[in-house]
């Protein structure tokens, strides 16, 4: 018995699974492939949205998502003619979201992981007035986010995006305390 107290000290202190790297990346590409097939108008997703997400979010994350769309419910109800209490890509930080992405690096300790994911956008509407169809001369817009998960039961989840774009009139922090927000401060 004394033997099995060091081995299994030593396997708890040994670096984390080879593969969790690659699990990490095939579960943000998982996540971001879904994310980028559904319908999307912005600001809190849709029950059916929130229903394709679930499987893939940890149980924290889609916890506070079903608790901010509950206080933007209520809001409007209260209020019924008020825009949305969250405006914009939720999952990005460019409030128009991304059109693609490309998952890079991702690391891992113990239960916790994170992939950086690079995002692009460009703006394809015509320029105001012109009355010209088709791309215009907008410069893309590419950044980095970060996406974090928590492995829950084997698998990793979505746990949380860190909003890396710094842009005027974009999501900053973390969609945890952008969700924690509409969730304390809605009626």
């Amino acid at each position: 018995m004394k033997r099995t107290v060091p081995l299994l000290l030593l396997a708890l202190a040994l670096p984390a699974h080879a593969d969790d790297a690659a699990d990490l990346a095939a579960s943000a590409n998982r996540f971001y492939a879904i994310y980028a097939a559904l319908p999307r108008s912005g600001g809190i997703p849709s029950p059916a949205a929130r229903a394709r997400l679930a499987p893939l979010l940890s149980t924290r994350l889609s916890g506070m998502i079903g608790s901010a769309a509950a206080a933007d419910a209520r809001f409007h109800a209260k209020i019924k003619d008020a825009p949305p209490l969250i405006e914009g890509d939720l999952f990005s930080s460019l409030f128009e979201g991304f059109q693609s992405y490309r998952v890079g690096a991702c690391t891992s300790a113990a239960a916790a992981g994170r992939c950086t994911v690079q995002l692009h956008y460009q703006d394809r509407s015509p320029p105001s007035g012109s009355g010209a169809r088709g791309p215009t001369n907008n410069q893309p817009v590419d950044w980095n986010d970060e996406i974090l998960f928590t492995k829950a039961q084997g698998q990793w989840k979505v746990d949380d995006i860190a909003y890396k774009g710094a842009f005027a009139f974009g999501n900053t922090g973390l969609l945890s305390q952008t969700l924690a927000v509409v969730i304390s401060t809605a009626p």
